[in-house]
């Protein structure tokens, strides 16, 4: 995969990674509580993303490298085709910015993801801090 292809499959997995309750400021060293669990764009079926075993969440086979989903569980948060370390969460204006540290099979990257939580188990992904209009997520599963 190229460098621009994963910082977009990343950042997209990444950015979905966000819920109410996490406080305005924390280092991701426990893992970011309100983070935590299954997240998909809104619209989409979680039963077409994700299935759940004994040990937690997944993604359902054979993985859709492309679904607009993510999994968070303690400081780790994995997209269809990239695992990322969250390194830090911190407020930026309204949103959350999460910084991570992200890899797939050919390349190792900081992303940088800016979220807003909503209210319900949903949350909003922001491209930058300019960006007006965001893409919404929600939760499959804590």
């Amino acid at each position: 995969m190229t460098a621009p292809g994963f910082v977009a499959a990343a950042a997209l997995g990444l950015s979905l990674a966000a819920s109410a309750g996490v406080p305005a400021t924390q280092a991701a060293g426990a893992g970011p509580s309100g983070y935590q669990g299954t997240w998909v764009l809104d619209g989409r079926d979680c039963a077409d993303v994700f299935s759940s075993s004994g040990k937690g969440a997944s993604y359902k086979k054979p993985v859709d490298i492309f679904a607009p989903a993510f999994i968070i569980s303690g400081t780790r948060l994995r997209t269809p085709m990239a695992t990322c370390r969250i390194v830090s969460v911190r407020p930026t204006g309204d949103r959350q910015r999460l910084v991570l540290d992200c890899a797939n099979a050919v390349a190792a990257q900081e992303v940088r993801v800016y979220m807003k939580p909503q209210a319900n188990g949903f949350l909003t992904r922001y491209y930058n801090e300019q960006d007006p209009t965001g893409t919404g997520y929600r939760r499959c599963s804590p």
